[in-house]
């Protein structure tokens, strides 16, 4: 079954290498007839974290905000492809992805991580997983850990190595499965949007 798929990606960086394994993941899901999108911060260029996009009537959103929203709203699932900086996720990642939060809600992601080491980033994807359930959308149990990245796929996301083949197919099977239930639950009712301390929960959020 045709899925929407986000494709987040998180460096900025001059020389990055990790746009390689976003654009193989891109390649693997089209492959499956899903349609997919990826948000590259080169290209949907954001300031530091000001105002949500929830926080603006929706006429008056910055286009940029507007163009994500069209991309993150109706999709079924996202794949977020992390590097590890200091432990963590890239501040260009978190900064793309905190400007929305209940457009998210119910729907899967799923963790690609990445380094130019033998551990393939998976400190971030530990940095990852409670964020990403904090945002709504729960990761699925596999990762997708890529070591020595700047040497596992050239610049069309190619893998050097065939097994990649092999190991996309069985972390894109299980995310599938995820986005193909979630989405069908979606349209029986969502029972935070039934909740009656959701106000209290979005009050407590900081600003």
């Amino acid at each position: 079954m045709a899925l929407k798929i986000v494709v987040f990606y998180g460096s900025v960086r001059s020389d990055r290498q990790g746009i390689k394994a976003a654009r193989f993941m891109v390649k693997k899901c089209q492959e499956r007839g899903h349609e997919v999108a990826l948000i590259d911060p080169l290209e949907y260029r954001l300031p530091l974290l000001d105002k949500m996009y929830k926080e603006y009537d929706p006429p008056q959103a910055p286009e940029v905000l507007q163009q994500m929203a069209k991309l993150i709203i109706p999709a079924d699932a996202y794949i977020v492809v992390s590097g590890e900086y200091n432990h963590t996720v890239p501040p260009a990642l978190a900064n793309l992805m905190d400007h929305f939060l209940e457009e998210y809600f119910w729907k899967p992601s799923a963790i690609v991580c990445y380094s130019a080491g033998a551990f393939g980033g998976v400190r971030a994807s530990i940095a990852l997983r409670p964020m990403l359930a904090e945002m709504g959308m729960s990761s699925i149990p596999s990762v997708f850990p890529v070591p020595r990245v700047q040497n596992a796929f050239d610049e069309n996301g190619t893998p050097v190595d065939e097994k990649y083949h092999e190991r996309a197919k069985k972390f894109l099977d299980e995310l599938d499965w995820y986005a193909c239930a979630l989405r069908n639950a979606r349209t029986q009712s969502c029972p935070r949007s039934e909740c009656a301390a959701e106000e209290l929960i979005e009050s407590a959020r900081p600003k």
